[in-house]
């Protein structure tokens, strides 16, 4: 007698809720993200927006962008975080911990997310675009630029992209430098 094989879970899907993965990133004039595993400003309002959109969603990022969350916010409150890392016993309380991106947003859908955020850095960026696995992003225009940066946001196509304007800040008591917030939808 033949078994029956089991179910894929692919045969599921359409039982899942709608599903998009995003990146949410801050970048200077010339794709600058960080420099020695930090931010390169401190923009408030960016803070706030960031926290206002990753709020109650999975947000994944890699050991590095994790480690470099001070402390006292980490885990990212009100989210599940969800780290990557190629040291299998790499481990955070309160935290998913996932050898490659794919698992990690596999592990978010199969949790029932709808938009599931990348959070960082330059590496995990890269590779989810390179891969075709973003959706939407909404990148924060810092305008300065900064020659001592060591990490970048790499280099999109904009005509893949339809890109639209969020806001405007200027600078002052909340921002070191004004900044644009847009948001890219992947052409289909």
């Amino acid at each position: 007698m033949i078994e029956e094989n089991p179910p894929l879970i692919t045969e599921h899907i359409n039982d899942l809720p709608p599903f998009k993965v995003f990146i949410i990133a801050a970048i200077g004039k010339n794709n600058e993200l960080g420099r020695n595993n930090d931010l390169l400003w401190h923009l408030g309002e960016d803070m706030q927006f960031f926290k206002e959109t990753t709020w109650g969603h999975h947000v994944i990022m890699g050991r590095k962008s994790f480690e470099s969350i001070p402390p006292k916010y980490r885990p990212l409150p009100n989210r599940v975080n969800v780290i990557i890392s190629r040291n299998e016993d790499y481990m955070v309380e309160e935290c998913y911990t996932c050898t490659s991106l794919e698992e990690a947003i596999s592990l978010a859908r199969s949790n029932g997310e709808e938009e599931a955020f990348i959070t960082g850095g330059g590496q995990i960026y890269k590779l989810a675009l390179e891969k075709g696995l973003v959706d939407e992003m909404y990148l924060t225009h810092v305008d300065a630029s900064f020659d001592d940066a060591d990490t970048f946001f790499p280099a999109i196509d904009e005509s893949q992209w339809t890109k639209t304007h969020v806001r405007r800040a200027i600078s002052g008591t909340l921002n070191e430098f004004p900044f644009d917030i847009y948001h890219y939808q992947k052409k289909h």
